[in-house]
């Protein structure tokens, strides 16, 4: 691909991978975690966009974390706050009408 598809490309990935942790977080989960389950359902990211992600939301009180030190290795388990349910709820409702208006778009005859 060339450099300006790779950057339209990741625009629009970027807000879809908000509304995927919003959603997935809805049950508690790490990082490392989290990236296997977005690539699986086909949100492909990596650790260097998704971990700051995960600050900038817990700082925003959309996600909380806490630590959980029970196993050999501690991880950090996020979860997705009262307000990050809105917030997802409301971008949720806001990507199904975009894709009926981008639907409508692409099935008119030109």
């Amino acid at each position: 691909m060339n450099e300006a598809l790779d950057t339209h490309l990741q625009e629009l990935r970027r807000g879809t991978v908000v509304l995927a942790c919003l959603q997935l977080l809805r049950s508690p989960g790490y990082g490392y975690g989290l990236l296997e389950e977005l690539d699986r359902r086909g949100f492909a990211t990596d650790a260097n966009t998704l971990y700051p992600l995960l600050r900038r939301l817990e700082k925003q009180e959309h996600l909380t974390s806490e630590w959980n030190t029970d196993e050999a290795r501690p991880r950090k388990f996020y979860r997705t706050t009262d307000a990050g349910m809105r917030l997802a709820d409301t971008l949720t409702d806001e990507w199904r009408s975009l894709t009926t208006a981008i639907t409508a778009l692409t099935s008119e005859e030109h």
